[in-house]
């Protein structure tokens, strides 16, 4: 017959069956994990995203022959880099780091400086830009900022290595 443990509302069997699976790692498994997935950098996708966002400028520019349609997209692509950059120097700073609290507020704080960094950015737009075309800037924008999201399924999709 099985007990049953009313504090942790399941019975003891579900216990020992959750700390067979929960087991903690040694300090060489926890480095060996470490090596087989590597830290994506938000620098480098920031980095990423600026060089995609000029190809898109560029190539609106070629493709329109235009040059306010290039600047149109590349103001679009400034919306989305220079807020991020702004966002991932604020949580790489020491403040942000010093304990969970700090972290998760300055998470929020940096991000709100974010969005509203963005928003007045493309608010501005118009002035901005000479002969601004809304079109090509939001080109600029959404591509920019899908990079992201390529960068993020790109390395979850690569082939692990293994070393011997």
């Amino acid at each position: 017959m099985r007990k049953i443990n009313p504090s942790a509302g399941y019975n003891d069997t579900d216990q020992a069956q959750e700390e067979d699976f929960v087991k903690p790692l040694t300090h060489i498994e926890a480095q060996a994990l470490r090596a087989r997935n590597p830290a994506l950098s938000p620098w480098s996708v920031l980095a990423s995203q600026a060089a995609a966002g000029l190809v898109v400028a560029l190539v609106a520019w070629l493709v329109t022959g235009s040059a306010s349609v290039g600047w149109s997209a590349l103001y679009g692509v400034a919306a989305v880099v220079m807020p991020g950059a702004l966002f991932v120097r604020g949580l790489m700073s020491k403040t942000s780091s010093t304990n969970p609290a700090a972290a998760v507020t300055g998470f929020f704080l940096w991000e709100m400086v974010k969005i509203g960094v963005t928003v007045a950015m493309l608010v501005a737009a118009r002035n901005v830009v000479s002969d601004l075309n809304w079109l090509a800037l939001l080109a600029g924008f959404v591509v920019t900022m899908k990079v992201y999201w390529l960068a993020v399924w790109l390395r979850f999709t690569r082939p692990v290595v293994k070393n011997n």
